[in-house]
């Protein structure tokens, strides 16, 4: 029949208009098809031999396209596509003989029920049971709920094995990309009623629903749940931001996206594209995981509240008052981020890695004893350590520790300053600090040997050790440090009670904070910029004054001159029995020309004197041209990184006794781990959502990853806005 080129307004109104040329009416009784204003084809619902007919038809017409076909039937795309080339190539009867199973009109009878129980008994899955019996996995789920059929996740205490069968009952990588595909609104589009009802601002936020899924990619990451959960994550984020817009994704989904992508290395939003989100989404409970523009639409309405720093303070008062044992030996440190962008000046810093000065901000981190990290300060790059820890870092440290307790702090000669230490003995704070300036060597018969166990590893040093005055009289201890090559490393504190060993180890061992900004930097992405936005600054910042820089230059050059002359002048002076002649210049000429280049320099100096060394900015620039990058959102992701850093630490150290190595090797098993496939099994009636591990790379990664389930298991932790305890289970 002649088909119209458009659907006019004559179809029913219950009937799904899905492409110009197409309608589709399909309710619990009939199938109707419309092209135009009449019905062209109908069958029963029940009718699978003619819902396959009018699949492949519509295809085989090009009425609408397959994935729109596939979202009205209620089917995955790859069914239409399969039904089309049947018709097309054996007619209706290739599509008649697909149907497997008993032939013709077909209900669960008695008989039928009693043989699909007997086959769920054995172990079959709710898949195979259907596709052996001839029926849909929708019939038997329905007599499951009608009280008909016992399925495995319907029988209280199950065992492993039935866990096993039912995670057969979900779907398959491959087969979950089929359906993410022919979601009609988006890849992996399925909640629409509730994305609906976020578009009208009627929903607060989706809830997690899980379903089975068998291999799961980055399933593995659902281990560290449990720590991240303990670090704060959920508790201390609605603490302090209470909850977002009303939308699909609130702020419970948002913080688990953020910290799921940090632990998986995902690390910027612009990754996310090569995951698929349907996948992604199975970890949050939802039906796919927010796309890149998204996550960074959240991060900025999470930006505008001004409440990252809130958020952060939060934190680190629940790690302290968690293990506030750990807040005796803090190190103190700060971390340039450069910024390579062209569009705004900034104040510039020497980075290290680049070995040169670069404009960017500077981070001061303080992190515990175990170098995990306890806070943050964002600065700029030309603030130093010394104004940094007067005016933010001690402060907060008292704040978090009390009044009464001593505490010592450790950092680097950039901190260098005996005025301050003086001050800070009196504020209960001790400082252990390398020595600045030259020393004279010790005698090496004054170094003796010292060997300790530290972590399940042997130390030794040769130290010695011995009390000095410093420039203003404070009195400190100083202990050496004597390499194999005669090196003497100089260590000073002001700490009265600390054996000499632990002054020398505590000292050495920054190499851990070190090693932390090394990590962050490479697994974690800490010198990524969020965002490149910015705001005004403060203009009454100081800054370098450039008249005294340029000064500064000048003078410079003035005294390399004047070195010159008294160079070329004392050529002219006898060597020997020798004069050695100057060319173009005599004695009297060189002395005169000596004159006056320190006539020079000294004018020079005097000049450089009477400036200061930092002035205003609104001195030296245009109002609208102070600005700094906009810190709130970088605040948050750093939060979250430093949240997924302490939760990987913490599970790392349930690892030790497997790894000799066990800050290392415990780390890269736990990088394989969250990478990890496995498959999700929740089961509502006993109320827990199993994660079974695939094999891991290596024997004992697997024994590792038994003993790590173990341990988490016993936390019986619940998945955030769920009812469902996690279990993990190991190949």
């Amino acid at each position: 029949m002649a088909l119209q080129t458009s659907i006019p307004g004559a179809v029913p109104p219950a009937a799904r208009i899905v492409s110009t040329r197409l309608a589709i009416l399909f309710d619990e009784e009939r199938l109707v098809v419309y092209s135009a204003a009449d019905p062209i084809y109908t069958c029963r619902r029940d009718d699978q031999d003619g819902l396959r007919l009018a699949a492949g038809m519509l295809s085989h017409l090009k009425l609408a396209d397959d994935t729109a076909i596939a979202g009205a039937l209620g089917i995955n795309r790859e069914t239409v596509r399969r039904n089309r080339n049947l018709l097309s190539e054996g007619g209706v009867d290739a599509i008649r003989s697909q149907r497997t199973g008993p032939k013709g009109a077909f209900k669960l009878t008695e008989d039928v029920r009693s043989l699909a129980q007997g086959y769920i008994d054995e172990g079959w899955s709710v898949r195979r049971t259907a596709r052996e019996l001839g029926l849909s996995e929708g019939a038997l789920r329905y007599a499951s709920r009608q009280g008909k059929l016992s399925l495995p996740t319907q029988r209280r205490g199950a065992t492993s094995q039935d866990l096993k069968v039912h995670a057969r009952g979900g779907l398959g990588p491959a087969e979950r990309a089929a359906e993410d595909q022919a979601c009609e609104r988006g890849v992996g589009v399925k909640r629409t009623a509730e994305r609906t009802l976020a578009c009208t601002g009627k929903l607060a936020e989706a809830l997690p629903v899980f379903q089975a899924a068998e291999a799961v990619p980055g399933a593995g990451v659902l281990l560290a749940l449990p720590s991240l959960l303990d670090q704060g994550l959920i508790e201390v984020g609605q603490d302090a931001y209470g909850s977002l817009r009303n939308a699909y994704y609130g702020l419970r989904s948002v913080l688990l996206t953020f910290c799921f992508m940090a632990l998986l290395r995902i690390k910027t939003p612009e990754q996310l594209t090569s995951w698929a989100p349907g996948e992604l989404g199975l970890l949050l409970g939802l039906d796919r995981a927010p796309e890149v523009k998204r996550v960074r639409l959240k991060l900025a309405e999470m930006g505008e509240r001004k409440l990252a720093r809130l958020f952060q303070q939060r934190l680190t008062e629940r790690w302290a008052e968690a293990e506030p044992d750990l807040l005796g030996l803090l190190y103190v440190d700060g971390h340039v981020r450069p910024y390579l962008g062209r569009t705004h000046k900034l104040p510039k810093h020497h980075v290290q890695k680049r070995g040169r000065p670069m404009p960017g901000t500077q981070d001061f981190h303080v992190n515990d004893k175990r170098a995990d990290p306890l806070l943050c300060v964002t600065a700029e790059a030309t603030q130093s350590l010394l104004a940094m820890l007067d005016e933010h870092l001690l402060p907060e440290v008292r704040r978090l520790v009390g009044r009464e307790r001593r505490v010592t702090v450790v950092f680097d000669r950039e901190g260098w300053s005996p005025e301050s230490f003086k001050r800070w003995q009196g504020q209960e704070f001790d400082v252990l600090t390398y020595r600045k300036g030259k020393q004279s060597r010790w005698q090496e018969r004054f170094f003796t040997r010292r060997t300790r166990s530290i972590d399940g590893q042997k130390v030794t040093y040769r130290l010695a050790e011995r009390r000095v005055k410093l420039s203003n009289g404070l009195a400190v201890r100083e202990v050496r440090r004597l390499t194999d090559d005669g090196h003497q490393t100089a260590v000073i504190t002001t700490c009265e009670n600390l054996p000499t060993f632990q002054v020398a180890h505590r000292m050495f061992s920054r190499w851990r904070q070190e090693n932390f900004f090394r990590y962050m930097r490479h697994e974690f992405a800490l010198d990524h910029l969020c965002t490149n936005a910015f705001e005004l600054a403060d203009p009454k910042r100081l800054a370098p004054n450039p008249e005294r820089t340029k000064l500064d230059k000048e003078l410079v050059g003035a005294k390399a001159s004047l070195g010159r002359l008294i160079v070329r002048r004392g050529e002219l002076k006898p060597e020997g029995n020798e004069r050695v002649k100057s060319p173009g210049f005599t004695e009297a000429e060189m002395d005169a020309l000596i004159l006056e280049a320190k006539r020079e320099v000294d004018r020079l100096k005097a000049h450089v004197k009477e400036l200061p060394k930092q002035v205003p900015l609104d001195k030296i620039l245009d109002p609208e041209k102070i600005v700094r990058l906009e810190p709130e959102r970088k605040l948050l992701t750093d939060a979250f990184k430093m949240i997924a850093y302490r939760a990987e630490s913490a599970l790392a150290r349930m690892v030790e006794p497997f790894f000799a190595r066990h800050e290392e090797e415990a780390r890269k098993l736990l990088q394989d781990v969250f990478q990890a496939t496995a498959d999700l099994i929740p089961d509502p009636q006993n109320r827990t959502l199993t994660v079974r591990f695939h094999g891991l790379s290596s024997p004992r990664a697997t024994r590792a990853l038994h003993g790590l389930c173990d341990v988490v298991n016993v936390s019986d932790t619940l998945y955030p806005g769920t009812d469902l305890q996690l279990r993990f289970e190991a190949p």
